[in-house]
């Protein structure tokens, strides 16, 4: 069992938050502490600088909701989790938030080399060689075929 867990988590994934959660809630200590972190990347338009995205601080209040549903959703009601909510990169921040955390177990769910996300793998193994704590990768739950018609 663990003390205190750090949850990597993509707000843009409803299923791989719950996957997560629940995988947590099972190797917490009754006393311990859940944070459910998310990185989002602060950048600006690229080769588009007249194309203006969200203010970092309305990205951020974005992903926060986000987190704050998931945690609310999947989580039994006794248990409370912190939220954070960082910019930068990815493997990076998780890392850092492990540390200031004094998690002593990171648990993130990979969804390996898919073409959506090339840049997915690189974090968990930067965040698995990187982390002062155990990882634990979990295997992303792969979608019926029907479900990826409905926009899910």
């Amino acid at each position: 069992m663990y003390s205190k867990i750090l949850i990597a988590i993509d707000p843009e994934d409803d299923g791989e938050g719950k996957r997560a959660l629940e995988e947590s809630v099972k190797l917490l200590d009754q006393a311990g502490e859940l944070h459910l972190a998310s990185v989002f990347s602060p950048g600006g338009a690229g080769f588009f600088p007249h194309v203006t995205e969200d203010a970092p601080e309305e990205k951020e209040a974005e992903v926060r909701g986000t987190l704050s549903l998931l945690a609310r959703k999947y989580l039994p009601l006794n248990q409370n989790a912190t939220l954070h909510v960082v910019a930068g990169n990815a493997g990076e921040k998780l890392v850092a938030l492990a540390g200031t955390t004094c998690a002593d177990l990171m648990i993130l769910v990979s969804r390996g080399a898919t073409g959506r996300w090339p840049l997915r793998r690189a974090t968990v193994e930067y965040v698995s060689v990187n982390a002062p704590c155990a990882v634990l990768v979990l295997p992303a739950l792969l979608k019926a075929p029907e479900e990826d018609g409905e926009g899910h």
